[in-house]
């Protein structure tokens, strides 16, 4: 049997972007991101800065995503670029991601977000946890409607990013599912 899945969103849960500028979180290092590296960025308003982008990762979330027992698979605007930034200042390996191609930050009439349908087609039937900053009860709706097995949609402050407190319930919804922590 494989695995659930865990998409990961980058900036929100792993990038707390939403943070004071002037203080970066205890445990978090920082990267700078140049625009033209071709990194994918939620904001479009970015590309107008010609600084780099300043992103803020924890080190020790690798680890700790790892030892979960999910399949990892990014769910973010970064998309592969995921793999080449972030990737390796969270000691994680190279990871698969999903492709929103046309429906890249197009807005849905319905209010369900962009990457909801497109994620729900990736789990194809596998259960699944969604770490992002962006969900909605519509979001919800949708994947219990559209979803035939278990969808966590896991909402992370950006201000603060992944917590241990997320940690645990991901954990604890891995458990449900009768899925084995591994040691990483």
């Amino acid at each position: 049997m494989k695995r659930p899945l865990l998409f990961l969103d980058v900036d929100g849960p792993l990038n707390p972007y939403a943070a004071k500028p002037e203080r970066r979180p205890d445990g978090y290092t920082t990267l700078r991101v140049p625009l033209d590296s071709g990194a994918h960025q939620e904001d479009s308003g970015l590309s107008l800065r010609r600084r780099p982008l300043r992103v803020w990762l924890n080190p020790e979330h690798g680890p700790s995503l790892l030892g979960l027992g999910f399949e990892l698979c990014w769910a973010t605007t970064w998309m592969d670029d995921a793999n080449r930034w972030i990737a390796p200042v969270l000691r994680l390996p190279e990871l698969p991601f999903v492709d929103f191609g046309e429906v890249l930050l197009q807005e849905r009439p319905d209010g369900v977000h962009w990457k909801t349908g497109p994620l729900v087609d990736y789990a194809n039937g596998r259960p699944f946890v969604w770490v992002d900053d962006e969900q909605s009860e519509l979001d919800q709706a949708y994947v219990t409607a559209h979803h035939r097995r278990s969808g966590l949609l896991h909402h992370v402050n950006p201000r603060v990013g992944l917590r241990e407190d997320d940690f645990r319930t991901l954990a604890d919804f891995a458990r449900s599912l009768g899925t084995p922590r591994t040691t990483g």
